[in-house]
């Protein structure tokens, strides 16, 4: 079997007709997730976040639009909509470049077929002189969504994840 000329998109629930879906792209990172990496990386914002599941003191709301606002000096979490994962990805080797100190991104494993990836993340990874590097997540981890009861098997997505890490320490 062969993926050339494979043309991947995102699942049709995160871009439907009318755009994403505010309530698939609404995903919370867990505290048991979240608070191991913060522990170890002392995240000082959140570029993408919602007052219900903000990680840090500061940070960038839908409306205030992460992707517009500087990183600069900062120690950034990203959690991005994954309707739209290409911008993110953009975006943070940009204020990479302008100098953030730190940027460590959640992101579904299962997308490296595709071109923000193959033009972002693949050509740089864990690769000497590079100061990106993936580390792939054990199992598929739990979201928090608001208004969800959560069943006995847990509220996981089909795939698993990994993390994009930008730094300088590397």
């Amino acid at each position: 079997m062969s993926l050339i000329g494979f043309k991947a998109g995102n699942h049709p629930q995160q871009t439907g007709k009318r755009g994403a879906d505010d309530g698939t792209d609404d995903r919370g990172t867990h505290a048991e997730v979240f608070d191991p990496l913060q522990a170890r990386f002392g995240f000082t914002l959140d570029v993408a976040a919602a007052a219900h599941n903000a990680k840090c003191p500061r940070y960038f709301t839908r409306e205030e639009d992460g992707l517009e606002q500087p990183w600069t000096g900062e120690r950034v979490w990203c959690n991005p909509p994954y309707s739209d994962v290409g911008a993110w990805v953009r975006k943070a080797w940009r204020e990479w470049t302008d100098g953030a100190e730190l940027i460590v991104m959640l992101l579904p494993a299962n997308r490296c077929e595709q071109g923000w990836w193959q033009e972002h993340v693949e050509p740089h990874r864990d690769r000497p002189g590079s100061p990106l590097c993936v580390e792939f997540l054990r199992g598929r981890m739990r979201f928090v969504r608001p208004g969800t009861v959560i069943g006995p098997k847990g509220d996981r997505p089909p795939f698993g994840c990994c993390l994009l890490i930008w730094s300088r320490d590397a």
